[in-house]
Formats: C-alpha cells, sequence, structure tokens
C-alpha cells in the first residue's frame, strides 16, 4: 500500500469535520469522505475502502463556492485504525497545490467558526470568522513555496 512515513512532511494537520468527494476510476470507491489533511503535497483523507498506490483520482471539496476539484494520485494508503483507511493523495498540477492551500485555510476557517460556537456558543458569519482565525493562526499557516508536484 506504500509508506506514509516518506509523505508525512508534505502534509498539514487539517479538521476531520470537512467533507471531501474522491472520485476513482473503480465506480465503488465514489464515495462522500471527511478531509483530514491538506498539505503542501496534497491531501490526506478518511477512505471506507482502500486505494492502490498510483491510482488516479479527482478530489473535489464541495465546502467551497465553485466545489474545488483537482485531479492526483494516491501515494500511500493505510489502515486508520477505525475501521477504514487514510489516504495520502498527491496533487498533480502545481496550480492545484497553491488553490488547495486557498481552499484548506476556507476549511480551517469554517472549522474555527464551528468550534467556537460548540465550546463558547458564540455565533460567528464567516467574515468575523475569518478575521478571528487569521489573527489567532494565519502567521503559523504553512506556504507552498518551493514544492515541486514532479
Amino acid at each position: 500500500m506504500g509508506s506514509a512515513k516518506q509523505f508525512d512532511r508534505f502534509f498539514l494537520r487539517h479538521p476531520a469535520d470537512i467533507p471531501i468527494e474522491i472520485a476513482t476510476e473503480i465506480p465503488r470507491q465514489d464515495a462522500l469522505q471527511r478531509l483530514k489533511d491538506v498539505g503542501m503535497g496534497g491531501v490526506a483523507c478518511r477512505s471506507v475502502g482502500p486505494l492502490k498506490v498510483g491510482s488516479p483520482v479527482v478530489l473535489t471539496i464541495p465546502l467551497v463556492k465553485p466545489p474545488f476539484s483537482a485531479r492526483g494520485a494516491v501515494v500511500w494508503c493505510r489502515r486508520d485504525g477505525a475501521g477504514g483507511y487514510e489516504v495520502g493523495i498527491r496533487f498533480r498540477e502545481s496550480d492545484d497545490v497553491f488553490a488547495a492551500r486557498m481552499v484548506e485555510q476556507i476549511c480551517h476557517i469554517e472549522h474555527y467558526r464551528q468550534e467556537v460556537l460548540r465550546a463558547e456558543g458564540r455565533v460567528l458569519d464567516g467574515e468575523s470568522a475569518a478575521l478571528e482565525w487569521i489573527a489567532l493562526y494565519a502567521a503559523r499557516f504553512p506556504s507552498v513555496e518551493g514544492y515541486n508536484t514532479h
């Protein structure tokens, strides 16, 4: 299935509660998944079944409008301990890496908004959540400089 250890440094920890769609050439693998990591190298997400290393996939994140969609390939796959699999998917195009980083920020902001509501009972609109998240976390958000998709 491939070793995830050699690729871990290319992936950022990401909220598991953000939906992602993974479409492969195998119809039974098309399923709504939960986004776990998005990083300079690609995305790590949960899958109900294993995906073969090297398999081409299309990722779609419906949280943003229009939905973000990018082509990639599976670079690693391992059991996640919760009855499913954790899959690392690397983007094919460098432009997708930059776009995914922006989408990831939106996903982090949405996760922050939901966490504030759960923990504090405060209802934040998107703009207020973005301003708070930027003040608290943007300076530590990794860049994609120097990343090569090939």
